[in-house]
């Protein structure tokens, strides 16, 4: 047996452990949402035990904040905070809003398995996790897009700014999730799909004030 196979293993850490469940968990959860996810198939991803994941972790539901709610909740605010840094005058305003939508698709898309096991969290749970409703910094992002589109209208809105941001973010939502099923191979290639996403969403938000 050579020298190389007689050294031992070298010991992890106590963070290096809970990283690597928290890795192992965002992947479980992401496959197969919080339901379907079991603790079980968590340690074998992070090469551990279900009894080490319960001493850094309460309960299922707790991971499943830490692995999933948590980490989005960080990354949209981190994004909110640098698509609202810029100062914009009247005249920017709706080009300003187009970037944003662009980059929202971007966000959305990068974090789409995280989006999809909160979907799937919220559509089967049973008072254990909260879903999409856990990520707060989603709540902020509607009140401060209902801001942005009072802004954009003066104020003068045929809808409630408050509905529409949801409804525009529940269709973005939606056509980058589900892109492969929405759209037929061929239809259009991804700069068309963007453009057209973009101008929906800015028709529905930026419609003519009453």
């Amino acid at each position: 047996m050579s020298e190389q196979n007689n050294k031992p293993r070298s010991r992890r850490s106590t963070e290096q452990v809970r990283e690597e469940i928290l890795r192992a968990a965002e992947a479980e959860y992401s496959r197969y949402g919080f339901s379907g996810a079991t603790t079980a198939a968590i340690a074998a991803g992070a090469k551990t035990t279900e009894t080490q994941i319960f001493r850094y972790f309460s309960s299922k539901a707790e991971l499943f904040r830490e692995a999933i709610q948590r980490p989005l909740d960080n990354h949209l605010k981190n994004f909110m905070s640098q698509a609202f840094a810029d100062q914009r005058d009247e005249a920017s305003l709706e080009g300003h809003a187009r970037s944003y939508i662009e980059e929202l698709q971007d966000f959305i898309s990068a974090h789409q398995r995280m989006f999809l096991s909160l979907i799937m969290a919220e559509t089967g749970k049973r008072g254990e996790v909260q879903g999409m409703a856990g990520i707060d910094a989603l709540h902020d992002y509607f009140s401060r897009g209902a801001e942005v589109v009072r802004e954009r209208t003066g104020g003068a809105d045929k809808l409630p700014p408050e509905l529409m941001v949801r409804i525009s973010f529940a269709s973005l939502l939606g056509c980058v999730l589900f892109k492969d099923w929405l759209y037929p191979e061929g239809m259009a290639d991804e700069e068309v799909l963007r453009q057209a996403t973009t101008r929906f969403v800015m028709d529905g938000i930026y419609s003519d004030p009453v």
